[in-house]
């Protein structure tokens, strides 16, 4: 089955913590990718985010497109990334969400996709 992990953390807080807490995150996640691509047919695909502040928001409301800057939410944690994972059931993805590193200070959302047939 495929998983979308979601990877949420708090952004003020990270970039608070300054440059040695930023470079010892990037090379979590190389040592992260690393072991990923060592796992075969697991890594489907995945990405970082801009900061939020780059984000804009879209609603359609009476056939009018709308745009807001930012997220659409107020929230202590900022979506920063994703990975769609292929896992056998869901204690092996949240196995493999486990080891993204940032599931030691934020958060990580499990989901699996949808598939129409």
């Amino acid at each position: 089955m495929k998983y979308l992990a979601l990877i949420y953390s708090n952004e003020q807080e990270e970039m608070s913590r300054g440059d040695a807490f930023q470079k010892q995150v990037l090379d979590e996640y190389m040592a992260f990718e690393g072991w990923l691509a060592g796992q075969k047919g697991v890594k489907l695909g995945g990405n970082a985010l801009q900061p939020t502040p780059s984000a804009t928001t879209v609603r359609v409301r009476n056939g009018k497109t709308l745009t807001t800057d930012g997220p659409f939410a107020e929230t202590k944690e900022q979506l920063g990334g994703y990975y769609l994972l292929e896992a056998k059931d869901l204690d092996e993805a949240i196995k493999l969400a486990a080891r993204i590193p940032t599931a030691k200070y934020g958060s990580i959302e499990v989901r699996p996709i949808m598939e129409f047939n």
